[in-house]
């Protein structure tokens, strides 16, 4: 709880709400007063409410779809406090939209995960909150600090509690090559082995192949990444796993996009449960019966504490 509240500000756009109010009553303290909403070309209109001339302000965004309105929501409202005088303005995003873009994979790519770390800087965020960056290297994107939250360790404590740990018929699952070091740590979590999908396509218009690394027969397999978009990738190895001999299947991830046929595919396929974070809030639906959703709150204001505090994080990703 935040004792000395009166330089404390927590606002949110209209993203998350709920996981913003929920941060809040954690630390003991309101949300802020604002009004985020559109004209009637489209255009995001702001009014802030209250002062907060010299306060330590939180914006609570993800920048999940629709992705540009909530990510302009937040630019805008991180321009307002600045021109308001705000003290500190940190940007708590838990969950980064444009990560995927954080390379050249081809000729005339753009990078735009680094032109969405500039937009924030130039728009007057003192300081980055963010939650499993989709890749690592994007904190050195920023030239403002960033602090950058695991979600692994609430997901190892789910399984653990569920009583996955330190059985020796359950084994991680990295869902491809590019997640195995995810998976490794979660798997240190749970004292398991891990196995590795390893997916190939011998030429163009041939079926896929997925081959798996380590043993999965018999198995209770959980599968990791950092997020699920489509769900293509999750499902299909879920049903490889199955028909390779695995006794279940559950998946675990700390974003849960959803974005198109994803729901079809994930209650059509073998996955047992899916255990998500609610770095993105999940819409409410009939067909979300293996679907379970844990709750980020404790740890951002555990975050948010401890940078108001100028105490250190690293607590946090000790645990």
């Amino acid at each position: 709880m935040i004792t000395h509240g009166k330089n404390i500000k927590i606002f949110t756009g209209n993203s998350h709400p709920q996981l913003a109010h929920d941060i809040a009553n954690i630390l003991g303290i309101e949300v802020g007063s604002s009004d985020i909403g559109t004209f009637s070309d489209g255009e995001i209109s702001v009014n802030i409410n209250e002062t907060v001339r010299g306060c330590d302000v939180f914006v609570v965004q993800s920048t999940n779809s629709p992705v540009n309105n909530n990510l302009m929501e937040l630019l805008i409202m991180i321009d307002a406090f600045k021109r308001a005088s705000a003290g500190r303005i940190t940007a708590v995003i838990p969950y980064y939209g444009y990560a995927r873009q954080d390379r050249k994979a081809k000729s005339r790519d753009p990078i735009t995960a680094k032109l969405v770390a500039d937009l924030l800087t130039t728009a007057g965020a003192d300081r980055v909150l963010t939650m499993d960056l989709h890749a690592a290297q994007i904190q050195g994107y920023f030239n403002i600090p960033v602090d950058h939250l695991m979600g692994a360790s609430m997901l190892g404590k789910y399984f653990v509690e569920k009583g996955f740990g330190d059985r020796d018929d359950v084994v991680v699952v990295s869902p491809d090559l590019g997640c195995v070091t995810r998976a490794r740590k979660f798997a240190d979590k749970l004292h398991a082995p891990i196995a590795i999908i390893d997916k190939r396509r011998p030429k163009a218009n041939v079926s896929e192949i997925m081959n798996i690394i380590g043993d999965i027969k018999g198995k209770s397999c959980i599968l990791i990444d950092d997020m699920i978009d489509t769900a293509g990738t999750i499902s299909n190895a879920a049903n490889a796993l199955m028909d390779l001999g695995a006794k279940e299947v559950y998946a675990c991830c700390t974003h849960g996009v959803l974005s198109g046929p994803a729901f079809d595919r994930l209650n059509s396929c073998a996955i047992k449960e899916l255990v998500m974070l609610n770095t993105i809030g999940l819409e409410e639906r009939e067909d979300l019966h293996k679907f379970k959703s844990l709750s980020v709150a404790p740890i951002f204001a555990e975050a948010i504490r401890r940078i108001y505090d100028d105490v250190p994080l690293s607590k946090l990703f000790e645990e």
